[in-house]
């Protein structure tokens, strides 16, 4: 292995555990927002949103390591 691979290596790591985070944050800021104040139902869509937020998330976290699968 030369420097150059290390290097490489090491980043991808960074980028992969920043790009994690992002997601996740987004996510939780998207299954935080109160429906209640945006569609006038009261609070009990909140969980069902949610749940779909995360599985949005789940869902996008899939696509981006397919997508570093096929990038290699």
């Amino acid at each position: 292995m030369n420097v150059n691979q290390i290097i490489n290596m090491v980043m991808r790591l960074f980028v992969q555990k920043g790009v994690n985070w992002g997601i996740n944050k987004g996510a939780a800021m998207v299954a935080k927002r109160n429906p209640a104040s945006q569609t006038g139902k009261g609070g009990a869509g909140g969980a069902s949103q949610s749940t779909q937020a995360r599985d949005l998330a789940k869902r996008a976290r899939q696509a981006a390591k397919i997508t570093r699968r096929l990038g290699r």
